[in-house]
């Protein structure tokens, strides 16, 4: 061996930044909150290479699995910025779990991937409490996950996050709006916020235009601009679950990128569209900020954000009442919002936006 060599220090996975022995502290410490959202489906205790779950198939004739993946997108940033991680799981499940509920699935089990810079066990903790708290209100189990650091990818107190889910459906029950006709009534469940689209437009505002401070209060609306903009992402499954036993749901959109504008028509088979009554809801006032401070057009609003609309359904004339009946019962609220019209697809807004 030669005398240079014999000099060479000795290099561990550490000295390129990435920690081991965190990523294991971190694994035990949220081993018992992902356990939480396990039921008798769940085969294998988390660690194994690959993640187990047991079909269940009764009452199911003709099962169809149905899965979404996704991201928060630029809603972390705000997290970064206000180092409040538990609430970003919520919204990557609900946002998930929404997709699949536009089929009519439930869901059955989540995955997840998280991506840090550095890994500091206090964040991964609170990624995962929230990831196993949105969990357990829809109903799924949160059956395994990765989490890498990858120091060359990210910054030291940033991360990516993304989610898989996969629910089931009874084949004969799945929702696929073909049964929708003229005449339809378009009802629409509020959402809580942004819930996780239209953050890059959001944050521009807030931070660039208005040049505000996540602490500091959004003028009229009550609330800091951390407050208004971390609220997480409703999940509608077990309300729709229980509209649905009582209705038929012909079509349902989950509003997220492209606003209403852009989402229910994808509900709407061919030859039909949608006349949408603004004056029908009251938009919160998190929106009229955003509108005003950012001189946004209102055609620019719809299709970027929802509005106070978190998820629609469509159902027929004769049994609105009964749903929204429903819904009040379930402790919700719903509003009437529109009607299936002839068209090409494209939605139709009668009068303007009403603000709080």
């Amino acid at each position: 061996m030669s005398e240079s060599n014999e000099k060479k220090p000795s290099l561990s996975y550490s000295d390129a930044g990435v920690n081991i022995d965190a990523a294991n502290e971190a694994l035990r410490t949220v081993k018992e909150l992902v356990k939480r959202t396990f039921n008798e489906q769940v085969l294998d205790d988390i660690g194994s290479f690959g993640a187990t779950f047991q079909l269940n198939m009764h009452g199911l004739q003709e099962p169809v699995l149905v899965s979404s993946v996704d991201g928060v997108g630029t809603k972390l940033k705000l997290a970064f910025m206000t180092s409040k991680h538990d609430t970003v799981g919520i919204d990557l499940v609900s946002h998930c779990v929404n997709d699949i509920l536009v089929q009519g699935a439930r869901p059955l089990f989540f995955l997840d991937y998280l991506a840090l810079g550095k890994l500091h066990p206090d964040v991964v903790v609170q990624v995962v409490r929230g990831l196993a708290t949105g969990c357990r209100y829809a109903g799924c189990a949160l059956i395994g996950g990765e989490t890498a650091e990858m120091p060359d990818m990210y910054k030291d107190d940033e991360y990516d996050l993304a989610g898989t889910i996969v629910g089931v459906v009874d084949k004969k029950r799945m929702v696929d709006g073909s049964g929708i006709k003229e005449g339809d009534v378009v009802i629409g469940l509020p959402s809580s916020g942004l819930h996780t689209n239209g953050y890059s437009l959001a944050r521009k505002i807030c931070f660039e235009v208005a040049g505000l401070d996540v602490h500091d209060p959004m003028p009229g609306v009550g609330r800091t601009v951390a407050e208004a903009l971390m609220e997480p992402h409703l999940s509608y499954a077990k309300l729709m679950q229980i509209v649905m036993k009582v209705v038929n749901v012909k079509g349902m959109a989950h509003i997220t990128g492209g606003g209403i504008t852009e989402n229910l028509p994808r509900t709407l088979p061919d030859g039909l569209s949608a006349e949408i009554d603004l004056k029908s809801w009251t938009v919160p006032p998190l929106f009229r900020y955003l509108q005003e401070t950012g001189n946004v057009s209102e055609s620019e609003m719809l299709r970027t954000f929802n509005m106070g609309m978190g998820y629609l359904m469509v159902v027929a004339a004769e049994q609105a009442d009964k749903a929204m009946e429903t819904v009040e019962l379930a402790g919700q609220s719903s509003v009437r919002i529109g009607r299936v019209i002839p068209g090409n697809g494209e939605i139709q807004y009668k009068d303007a936006l009403q603000y709080a």
